[in-house]
């Protein structure tokens, strides 16, 4: 990869993961409505910590570029599951963007998953391609 490639790829890491992070960072405060929320859409509790995870854990990782391809992958299709368990309701206006918000999200997070965390990245420091 030339050296633009990688300065792009290094912005999208950086640019991609900020909403996955405030979004974590926001359901680890409003930890109980989370819960009762995904309780309304039928998802259990116990999927809230492994959310958080994701969300800020894996936020940040990208954002370094660590488990960079396994950590998108895995938001990919997490945003897909989010889209169809929580934004199918189109006869509510903001579902239909939420829903198109969320593909536009996974196809991202599909090339970043493609294209590989970049030379500015953790992953490459340790030659890992995960």
């Amino acid at each position: 990869m030339n050296k633009v490639q990688n300065t792009a790829i290094l912005i999208a890491r950086i640019l991609m993961p900020i909403l996955f992070i405030v979004a974590g960072w926001g359901k680890m405060h409003a930890y109980t409505a989370t819960a009762a929320y995904m309780a309304s859409a039928g998802v259990p509790g116990f999927f809230l910590p492994l959310t958080i995870l994701l969300e800020f854990g894996g936020g940040l990782a990208i954002m370094f570029g660590f488990l960079t391809r396994t950590t998108a992958i895995i938001t990919a299709v997490f945003t897909l599951l989010t889209a169809l368990l929580f934004h199918v309701d189109f006869s509510v206006p903001v579902n239909q963007m939420m829903f198109m918000k969320n593909l536009t999200i996974a196809g991202g997070y599909l090339v970043l998953f493609a294209a590989g965390p970049g030379a500015f990245s953790i992953d490459r420091l340790l030659k890992k391609n995960w």
